[in-house]
């Protein structure tokens, strides 16, 4: 029985493989319960993918040397292999006044993600005090990456700008860019 198992996996990875289109095929065959756990199941493994891929440590040292901006925010998000790296800061001039710059994942701060391998937080250098965060996140088709740069004067955040991504077909793709302007806006 084991055997014809691995004779009919083997056939369906090899026609995915050779006809990656028929995925979307396959799936619209499935029942809802099965879609779902499918769903969970290609997640989990490509999380546990993203986990093994390579040196996390190596990774995140490497970002926090490569992924700040003069104005010491973070840079946009990028794929490394398996994983999504992404920066993030915040840098402040006083208690109540600040720059930021971080990532949300689907809707939710990276910090508060499922989808979060490891997070390091670096208190940050020079004048301005605040910290440098680097956080890692598996490529998972279809995630989308906010990047919202904002401020804080006298104790008010505001938003100056958002950049969309989508990640398809492992890369991630800029799919909105917002600016907000404050004037008028109270």
């Amino acid at each position: 029985m084991a055997r014809m198992a691995v004779r009919r996996y083997a056939t369906i990875i090899k026609y995915l493989t050779e006809e990656p289109d028929s995925a979307a095929e396959l799936a619209a065959r499935l029942s809802d319960d099965v879609l779902d756990h499918l769903s969970e199941a290609l997640r989990d493994e490509a999380r546990s993918r993203a986990v093994e891929s390579g040196d996390q440590q190596a990774l995140l040292d490497e970002a926090f040397e490569q992924g700040f901006g003069r104005d010491g925010l973070g840079a946009d998000p990028w794929v490394h292999g398996r994983v999504i790296v992404c920066p993030g800061a915040l840098a402040a001039k006083s208690r109540t006044n600040h720059r930021c710059r971080f990532v949300s994942v689907d809707d939710v701060w990276i910090w508060d993600s499922m989808e979060l391998i490891h997070e390091e937080k670096r208190s940050n250098p020079g004048r301005d005090e605040g910290f440098r965060a680097v956080a890692l996140l598996p490529v998972i088709e279809g995630m989308i990456l906010d990047v919202v740069t904002g401020r804080a004067r006298a104790g008010q955040h505001s938003v100056d700008k958002a950049t969309s991504y989508e990640v398809r077909r492992g890369e991630l793709v800029e799919v909105s860019h917002r600016s907000v302007d404050s004037r008028g806006m109270k």
